[in-house]
């Protein structure tokens, strides 16, 4: 179950990649498997120019991945059972990551169906999305040591949510940029299982329209850290930067409770969000 739109925003279908280096990882505490080094990184920037797809595939049934995946840039699209590009709960994803698996050089074109699942810990490096479909991705380890990564890459065209992170453990959101969505990340604000959630989003770009950068619940003791998010398009500063919500395991729909940094919750200070 992922958590419902506190409010859809719906876009236009539109469809970016530089070398990046990890820097500001000690700082914020991110370590092992949220480090990852390669010989072609993608760094965040609204300006950079997205990968061109090297061939496409279609993907009629969910590619389950253990190991290390490497898509070489190849476009994956959903076709048959995963063709549908709604926002309808419960679709499959294109690619199923077993606890500790790594997905890379990855672009998930249309339709794109419920995108990327993450049963454990997981890496994604360098997965683009050129139209998000249900979520980007979705997070669902039970231990409370996961940690999931994501670094470099993008995604465009989210109606509602991008990452969704429905598990317990730790969300690390680096490198990344995301334009034209509702929330970059969001965590379950109606799962009939809940836990405390850790979400780092560092060195980031978003660009307009947006609802907002990160949705956490507070009252279950989640986390949001940011860090160096540069915003694009938004000189009237109508995207919410950190949303706390009230949470619950009934289905209901969750109580916003506040918005921006409080210290506890949202853990981030003015300098950390430049606009431009």
């Amino acid at each position: 179950m992922t958590a419902p739109a506190e409010q859809h925003v719906r876009h236009r279908r539109k469809v970016s990649k530089r070398r990046a280096v990890i820097a500001g990882a000690s700082a914020l505490g991110i370590t092992g498997a949220a480090i990852v080094t390669t010989t072609m990184l993608s760094s965040a920037g609204a300006a950079s120019t997205w990968p061109t797809a090297k061939g496409s595939q279609a993907v009629s049934s969910t590619i389950k991945v253990s190991g290390t995946y490497d898509g070489g840039y190849k476009k994956f699209y959903g076709s048959g059972a995963l063709g549908g590009d709604s926002q309808d709960e419960g679709q499959d994803p294109v690619f199923q990551l077993a606890d500790g698996a790594v997905l890379k050089n990855v672009i998930i074109g249309t339709p794109a169906a419920d995108g990327v699942h993450c049963m454990g810990s997981c890496t994604l490096q360098n997965v683009w999305w050129l139209d998000v479909g249900e979520d980007a991705a979705t997070f669902k380890g039970k231990s409370t040591s996961s940690v999931y990564t994501v670094y470099g890459g993008g995604a465009k065209n989210g109606s509602d949510k991008v990452l969704q992170f429905n598990g317990a453990g730790k969300l690390v959101v680096s490198k990344f940029q995301v334009a034209d969505s509702g929330k970059l990340v969001r965590t379950c604000g109606n799962c009939s299982t809940q836990y405390k959630r850790t979400v780092i989003i560092n060195d980031v770009d978003v660009t307009a329209p947006m609802n907002s950068i990160a949705g956490i619940n507070a009252n279950y003791g989640d986390t949001a850290s940011l860090r160096k998010v540069r915003i694009h398009g938004d000189s009237a500063k109508k995207i919410k930067t950190c949303v706390r919500f009230k949470g619950n395991n009934t289905g209901a729909e969750p109580t916003q409770i506040g918005v921006g940094p409080d210290g506890t919750s949202c853990r981030f200070t003015a300098s950390d969000i430049t606009y431009q």
